[in-house]
């Protein structure tokens, strides 16, 4: 696996279901006993019109992308998680037939991958 394919994950198994899942929630929340709070995010979210909802659904991909970017720019180093100079580097490595660097300094960002053609 490469850094390309492991966008490619991500945005499918990571990206879509936290989209859907999320619209699924609001449109009918999961299990017998409904916190109250989600109950109510769910009756104003029925109530909409679709074009209403369509933009509740723009900003959950909008809000998700942003996480998932987030997280990405943290893995490659360009987000500091930490304060002074003595700063430490994440590395991401997939082992599998033959071990890879997923987040190679040297090589595009991963979260300039996961921008990338969207």
């Amino acid at each position: 696996m490469d850094s390309e394919k492991f966008i490619t994950i991500i945005k499918r198994v990571v990206r879509e279901s936290a989209i859907e899942d999320t619209i699924e929630n609001l449109e009918d929340p999961p299990g017998r006993r409904v916190p109250e709070a989600e109950q109510v995010r769910s009756d104003w979210f029925n109530a909409l019109s679709d074009d209403d909802r369509s933009k509740v659904g723009s900003i959950v991909k909008d809000a998700v992308d942003e996480a998932i970017f987030g997280l990405l720019s943290v893995i490659d180093g360009a987000r500091a998680i930490e304060d002074g100079e003595d700063k430490g580097r994440l590395v991401l490595t997939y082992n599998g037939e033959k071990e890879q660097i997923l987040n190679d300094p040297e090589v595009i960002g991963l979260h300039d991958l996961y921008n990338a053609n969207d």
